[in-house]
């Protein structure tokens, strides 16, 4: 699993961004995909999960009805829509994947420390 996430820039309030992650390695069975945030000082925090297989998902409460989170099987990558972007948005955004079964892992899919790859994020500023 190698991941390159893309589609970061510069945005002002209101205002849209689509964030790419493309996993240029296998895929499995038992995998699903997230993405994370972190500003500057602060933690790693988590935006959304997908399962690959079924394309159950999960969010992040302060991201609840602006993003969306998708996968597109073909081109072996998962999507992050934001719409309505906000400044506390703002963030370098990293997209994560994890080997294991959904169903297993559904209590701890928004905690960084399970996932196993990283891609190298990418950063999204929102303006005023």
């Amino acid at each position: 699993v190698q991941l390159q996430a893309s589609g970061g820039g510069l945005v002002q309030a209101g205002n849209s961004l689509r964030l790419s992650c493309a996993n240029s390695g296998r895929t499995f069975s038992n995998y699903f995909m997230g993405w994370f945030r972190q500003s500057p000082g602060k933690e790693r925090t988590f935006v959304a999960a997908i399962n690959w297989s079924d394309g159950s998902t999960i969010y992040a409460d302060s991201v609840k009805g602006r993003f969306t989170i998708s996968r597109d099987n073909a081109k072996n990558s998962v999507d992050l829509q934001m719409n309505n972007l906000k400044p506390e948005d703002t963030a370098v955004y990293y997209c994560a994947g994890k080997i294991g079964s959904w169903k297993i892992y559904s209590t701890e899919v928004s905690q960084a420390k399970i996932y196993n790859y990283w891609g190298q994020g990418t950063q999204v500023t929102v303006s005023s």
